[in-house]
């Protein structure tokens, strides 16, 4: 699982055989979820201030993770994303 970004802990990740929606893979420790790109919506364990986290840096990086999504549709490595500051 290629990892594309981390910052206060969160490891961000995506999959190049994943299935739709376009979405991504965060970890915390124990915490997992699975976050939609389009709408942010999530499934998974992650406390509020993580999530809190994860949707202020995708917020900044929307467009970043739809080309990384469309990156690994055509076999191609995704790029490393800034992480949140």
């Amino acid at each position: 699982m290629p990892e594309i970004c981390r910052f206060y802990g969160i490891v961000i990740m995506m999959f190049g055989d994943d299935h739709n929606p376009p979405h991504f893979h965060a970890r915390y420790g124990g915490k997992r979820a699975v976050i939609m790109i389009k709408d942010g919506s999530f499934s998974g364990t992650m406390s509020r201030k993580e999530l809190k986290r994860i949707y202020e840096w995708l917020d900044l990086h929307k467009n970043e993770l739809m080309d990384n999504w469309n990156r690994l549709l055509n076999d191609e490595e995704p790029l490393p994303i800034e992480p949140l500051n």
